[in-house]
């Protein structure tokens, strides 16, 4: 378990919870096995945080991990997600990069310019992407009801070779990005027509 804490960086003086050591653990058990096929990326990715989200039809594991190392992970995301839910039966992983976000008072930070990447907006559009990866998202779409609540139509990519494993976690995705951003969320495949390539509709997600 010492080798497998230094999978994990959290501030100092802050103790890991349990399923932090649990995730770390699992991390690294990947990185010394010699078959896997991703252990050299796995030496520098550490998290810095784990969380347990409930969804519609099971729970889900919130990995968060530093910005600096997100383009590894990115680079083995699904692979790595399919090794972890292995480990973790009956439950869905999610990664998500650590982000900064500054509000309106950057200036007062001694910040002249703010980032567009440090935005609200910005910060919730890339969890999006993270959420949902190694799926590309395909389109959104914000319906706004009569009582003005919105709720935004996440649209991934049909030709995903994952597909029927990702349309299981639909439910997942609104429970997670709800969470993480207090938005309502609903993931779905657009149907695409396929004489003409073009769009005809969408499927319904299964988070509704």
């Amino acid at each position: 378990m010492f080798n497998a804490r230094k999978k994990i960086l959290k501030d100092k003086g802050a103790a890991p919870t349990e399923l932090e050591e649990e995730v770390a653990k699992a991390l690294f058990d990947i990185e010394v096995t010699p078959s896997s096929d991703i252990k050299a990326d796995l030496r520098d990715v550490v998290i810095t945080s784990a969380q347990e989200v409930e969804a519609k039809n099971r729970s889900a594991i919130v990995v968060h991990v530093p910005f600096r190392v997100w383009k590894t992970v990115r680079k083995i995301q699904g692979r790595l997600i399919r090794e972890l839910e292995k480990k973790f039966s009956k439950k869905h992983v999610v990664f998500i990069a650590q982000r900064t976000m500054l509000d309106k008072n950057f200036r007062q930070r001694g910040i002249q310019v703010r980032p567009r990447s440090r935005t609200l907006t910005s910060v919730h559009e890339s969890i999006l992407e993270d959420l949902v990866g190694p799926t590309e998202i395909y389109g959104k779409r914000t319906r706004i009801s009569v009582d003005g609540s919105k709720l935004l139509k996440v649209l991934l990519d049909p030709k995903d070779k994952d597909r029927e494993n990702v349309e299981g976690k639909f439910a997942t995705y609104s429970a997670v990005y709800k969470k993480l951003t207090n938005k309502e969320a609903i993931f779905m495949f657009p149907v695409v027509e396929a004489a003409t390539g073009g769009r005809t509709g969408d499927v319904a997600a299964a988070a509704l």
